[in-house]
């Protein structure tokens, strides 16, 4: 059953990235998105002592795994690379790794503040 629970969760999650580039059409959407997820995946670690294993896979390997992406980042800098944006595809990597390693760290130490 946690199986089902975890495809569902993917789904919504890959509902909610997919609302929010249709929202939001930018190339900085993505990273956007995977910096949210990094913190909330951060913060999950750490909150989620309370919660059953079960409910962490849910949230954690299902919305958020299908939430966030490495797919569409990896082919965004490929994508602005080829246009000739090499500047902007720089940034892009930039922001996507050391934004979203600072959200994760910030989620997991507001977890621990929080316990």
């Amino acid at each position: 059953m946690t199986a089902l629970f975890v495809a569902v969760a993917g789904a919504v999650g890959v509902l909610a990235r997919y609302g929010l580039s249709v929202a939001v059409q930018s190339v900085w959407t993505t990273v956007a998105i995977n910096i949210v997820g990094s913190f909330l995946l951060g913060l999950l670690v750490t909150l989620g002592d309370g919660l059953s294993s079960d409910v962490r896979l849910v949230l954690g390997v299902g919305f958020l795994g299908g939430f966030t992406t490495f797919s569409t980042f990896t082919v965004q800098v490929v994508i602005e690379t080829d246009a000739g944006h090499a500047g902007t595809a720089a940034a892009y990597l930039l922001a996507s790794i050391v934004a979203g390693l600072a959200a994760a760290v910030l989620g997991y130490v507001l977890g621990r503040a929080l316990v």
